[in-house]
């Protein structure tokens, strides 16, 4: 997905929710900083490296495909963008190998949404938004996942695009970094097909370029994960689902829902903007910002301000108290939901994510920034 959902829709889905404009708006941009919050821009900042949500295309080549480069790059992508559905999903006659890669393909209604969203409970709005990214790119990058894997992410170039009079139009891709997709000639950006299962243009969606950030393509394609079988997405169908999902999950955030059940999508709080939700959706361009935006100002009256990465960077390097800044509050809500995932992923049997300490059994044995997290959580056990 791309600033249009994570931030204008996401805020659209927030103030459905319920919340206030200010509100909202926190939570909005806190689900966008997730695409830009790398460990680039916290050095930037002097702050902790271990809580970057995102790697930039120059990090992720500076990388190193050894195995604690590849377990830095899995902890990232697959706790903020790909999570996985079923951590013990079955696949027959398969080596340990390929089952720990296939058991991150990322879906959703999985148990780690339900995981991500319970763990925002209580928590500040930056905490809610890292939250609603996690949730709606569920179903964005659906059937691929954030570790690098050729036996996984690949897929053949037979892509179409299925339009709306369900005829289908052939797409092509080709490897031009900088250029814009063109939706008229049906020509997209990919990554260059590599060998090496490990990879890092292996990584994600990469060979399926930015189709499944749109919402308005339906299109079929062979993925390798499934044998290379053809499979349909149906992105407005999909998206459609994410936002009715995050405004239930929202609502659970603010209390007004007494549990959050994975499944559920609110239908009903949609109901009177259903037409122009469609249409948002279903309009083929590659970026719906301004159609987003200018639903949210017609929900709530109040003007929507571009997302601009630097908003609380001067507000967190002045600080004397850090971690009570935007800023501040959103590296600690990174570092629990990327602990959280880690350790889910570490206890199911898997090692690609890393290794995973139980400190409340084992005692703290980790990362030092991880620390405060443990003094935090022993507050709330004794307070």
């Amino acid at each position: 997905m791309q600033a249009d959902f994570h931030y204008y829709a996401t805020y659209c889905a927030a103030v459905l929710a319920g919340y206030e404009h200010e509100d909202a708006l926190k939570i909005a941009y806190s689900a966008q900083f997730v695409d830009c919050c790398t460990a680039t821009y916290l050095k930037a900042l002097s702050a902790t490296v271990h809580a970057a949500t995102s790697q930039s295309q120059a990090e992720l080549v500076d990388m190193r495909a050894d195995t604690i480069g590849l377990q830095d790059i899995t902890r990232i992508w697959a706790s903020f963008h790909f999570l996985p559905r079923d951590l013990y999903a079955k696949t027959p006659r398969a080596t340990k190998a390929y089952k720990n890669k296939y058991r991150l393909i990322c879906g959703p209604d999985g148990a780690l949404v339900k995981d991500t969203v319970e763990l925002a409970k209580g928590k500040d709005t930056e905490a809610a938004g890292i939250a609603m990214h996690v949730l709606a790119d569920t179903w964005a990058h659906m059937n691929f996942a954030g570790t690098p894997s050729l036996v996984i992410n690949n897929t053949t170039n037979e892509f179409y695009e299925i339009l709306f009079d369900y005829s289908m139009q052939k797409i092509s891709f080709r490897h031009s970094p900088g250029a814009s997709d063109d939706i008229e000639s049906h020509t997209y950006n990919s990554t260059v097909f590599n060998p090496s299962e490990n990879n890092i243009l292996n990584l994600g969606h990469g060979h399926a370029g930015h189709l499944p950030d749109y919402s308005f393509i339906r299109y079929k394609y062979v993925p390798a994960w499934d044998n290379y079988r053809q499979c349909i997405k149906d992105n407005p169908s999909d998206y459609r689902k994410a936002f009715c999902q995050m405004i239930f999950a929202m609502k659970y955030l603010r209390g007004t829902a007494d549990t959050f059940t994975t499944g559920v999508y609110d239908e009903d709080a949609i109901a009177p903007y259903s037409e122009k939700i469609t249409e948002i959706l279903t309009k083929r361009q590659l970026d719906a910002s301004e159609d987003w935006k200018k639903f949210g100002e017609e929900l709530t009256g109040k003007a929507i301000p571009d997302f601009d990465v630097s908003t609380y960077a001067e507000e967190y390097k002045n600080a004397e108290d850090k971690d009570s800044t935007g800023l501040g509050r959103f590296i600690l809500a990174a570092l629990s939901q990327k602990s959280m995932v880690t350790n889910k992923i570490f206890t199911s049997g898997n090692i690609l994510a890393g290794f995973s300490i139980d400190y409340k059994k084992k005692g703290f044995g980790g990362i030092r920034d991880y620390m405060k997290l443990v003094r935090e959580s022993a507050g709330k056990d004794h307070g």
